[in-house]
C-alpha cells in the first residue's frame, strides 16, 4: 500500500536509522483511557529489537483498527548512535457509546433499536453491549467481547439474545406472516494467527419458534413451530485494510461457516456458508470506491424458512424488507463515497452506489441465479454524517430505485457504512 511504500522510504533514506539500529525505547503518547500497558503489548515491536519498518507499519495499522483509536502515527529518535526511541502517538475515540436505529417492520409499521455500548472496558479492547428492540415485538440482547482475554492473540466472545420479529413466508406463490422467536445463548474462541489472519470458532444453543399470524395456509407448511438447535459457527478474517478516518484502502475477506443441528428428528440439520469480499480503493484525496461481493450457499431444503433473505438492511438498499428467502445468493455492492465537508470532528460525504443480487430458490437448480425472476438491481444515492472522535458514528441515509421487474424504491436508514 501506498503508506508502507513511503515509511519504507522513510527509514531507508533518513539520516541516522540505518537498518541495524537499535530500539532502545517504545513511548506511548495521546493515550489517556486505554492503558499504555494494553498497546505496549499488542504492538509487535519491543525494546531491544532491529528497527524494522515493516512491523512499525503493522503496529500502527493494528492501533487504528481499535475501536478506541481513530488515528496513530509514529515518530523515531537518535538517542545515540545506532540507538533509538520509537514513539507511537493514538488519537482515541469516545467509545461510550448510546445508538438508535430507526427502521420499519414487514407490515411497514415503525420500528426501532436502542442500546448502549462501551467499546474500551477498563481501556483493554473489551467491548460491553445491550440493546432492546421494538419491532411489532419485544427483543433484547446482551454481548462481550474480548480478543486479548488470555494473551494478546487469544480472547473470547459472549453472546445472549431474545428477538421476537414479524416475518414473512414465502410458499406456493403467497405470503403468510409469522412471529419468529430466536432466543439463545452463543460462546466463540477468538484467535489472531498474525496481522493479517484472525479465527473465530465456537457454537451456541438456541430455541426457534414460529407462530402463524395472517395470511396464506398450507397443510404442508406448519403454523407452530418450536424447536432446540444448535450451531457450530467458524469464522475465518483475512484483512488487509488500510484505515486514514473515514478511508479505507486494500482488500479483505470474511468466511462465516456454519452447522445447524435439531432436536427434532422429523427436522434436516443443514450447512450454510457465505464469504464476503470487500475491496477499497482511494481516489484523490476525497474519494473511496467501496465494492462487497458475498457468495453464499446453504443446504438446498425445500422450506419456506430459507437462511438467505432479501432485504433493504442486509444487501439490497431499496428493496423492501425480508421481500424473499433463498438457499442461496450472489450479491454484489458498489459504491463511490466522496467527502464533501472534513472538518476537526464533522465529516459530510455522498455516494452514489449501485447493489445488485441473485437468489436460488428453496429446492431450486443453481440456474435460479440466473432466473430474471430472482435478479435484483437498484442503483440510488446517499449522504453520511459522520463524527470522527466517536467511534462508528456514522449516519447513513440511502435512497434505492429498483430497475428490474415490478422492482419497487424506498430510503434507507442506519448507523455505520453500509460495508
Amino acid at each position: 500500500m501506498k503508506s508502507y511504500f513511503f515509511v519504507l522510504v522513510f527509514l531507508i533514506f533518513s539520516e541516522g536509522f540505518a537498518q541495524e539500529s537499535q530500539v532502545t525505547a517504545i513511548e506511548i503518547q495521546g493515550a489517556k483511557k486505554t492503558k499504555t500497558s494494553f498497546i505496549k503489548n499488542i504492538i509487535k515491536l519491543k525494546t531491544g529489537m532491529v528497527l524494522d519498518s515493516i512491523i512499525i507499519v503493522e503496529d500502527i495499522e493494528r492501533l487504528k483498527r481499535l475501536p478506541a483509536i481513530s488515528h496513530a502515527y509514529f515518530e523515531i529518535h537518535t538517542v545515540v548512535k545506532e540507538k533509538v526511541a520509537v514513539h507511537y502517538f493514538v488519537e482515541e475515540n469516545f467509545t461510550l457509546i448510546p445508538f438508535a436505529n430507526l427502521f420499519t417492520s414487514s407490515n411497514d409499521d415503525f420500528a426501532f433499536r436502542i442500546g448502549l455500548q462501551e467499546f474500551n472496558l477498563l481501556g483493554k479492547n473489551i467491548t460491553l453491549g445491550g440493546f432492546y428492540q421494538l419491532n411489532v415485538f419485544n427483543s433484547y440482547g446482551l454481548s462481550i467481547r474480548a480478543p486479548q482475554l488470555f494473551s494478546n492473540q487469544f480472547g473470547l466472545a459472549l453472546n445472549y439474545q431474545d428477538i421476537t420479529t414479524q416475518e414473512p413466508v414465502f410458499f406456493d406463490n403467497t405470503t403468510a406472516d409469522y412471529s419468529y422467536n430466536n432466543k439463545g445463548f452463543e460462546i466463540l474462541g477468538l484467535y489472531e494467527f498474525d496481522f493479517k489472519n484472525r479465527i473465530e470458532l465456537g457454537f451456541s444453543l438456541f430455541t426457534e419458534d414460529y407462530a402463524y399470524l395472517s395470511g396464506a395456509t398450507n397443510p404442508d407448511v406448519p403454523q407452530v413451530l418450536n424447536v432446540d438447535k444448535h450451531l457450530v459457527k467458524l469464522i475465518y478474517d483475512y484483512n488487509n485494510l488500510e484505515y486514514f478516518y473515514q478511508y479505507l484502502e486494500g482488500f479483505r475477506s470474511v468466511l462465516n461457516f456454519q452447522y445447524v443441528g435439531s432436536s427434532d428428528v422429523s427436522l434436516p440439520e443443514f450447512l450454510i456458508g457465505f464469504n464476503d469480499f470487500s475491496y477499497y480503493y482511494r481516489l484523490g484525496k476525497k474519494g473511496n470506491w467501496a465494492n462487497r461481493l458475498r457468495l453464499g450457499l446453504a443446504s438446498n431444503i425445500d422450506t419456506p424458512f430459507a437462511p438467505f433473505t432479501v432485504d433493504n438492511n442486509l444487501n439490497i438498499r431499496g428493496v423492501g424488507n425480508i421481500i424473499d428467502r433463498g438457499t442461496g445468493a450472489i450479491v454484489f455492492n458498489t459504491e463511490y463515497r466522496h467527502t464533501l465537508v472534513d472538518k476537526n470532528w464533522f465529516v459530510l460525504q455522498g455516494n452514489v452506489f449501485i447493489d445488485g443480487g441473485s437468489w436460488r430458490n428453496p429446492g431450486g437448480r443453481l440456474g435460479d441465479f440466473a432466473d430474471s425472476q430472482n435478479i435484483r438491481i437498484y442503483p440510488g444515492v446517499g449522504i453520511r454524517l459522520i463524527h470522527k472522535k466517536i467511534f462508528n458514528a456514522i449516519f447513513r441515509i440511502d435512497y434505492g430505485y429498483g430497475i428490474t421487474k415490478d422492482a419497487s424504491k424506498g430510503l434507507v436508514f442506519g448507523i455505520g457504512q453500509y460495508f
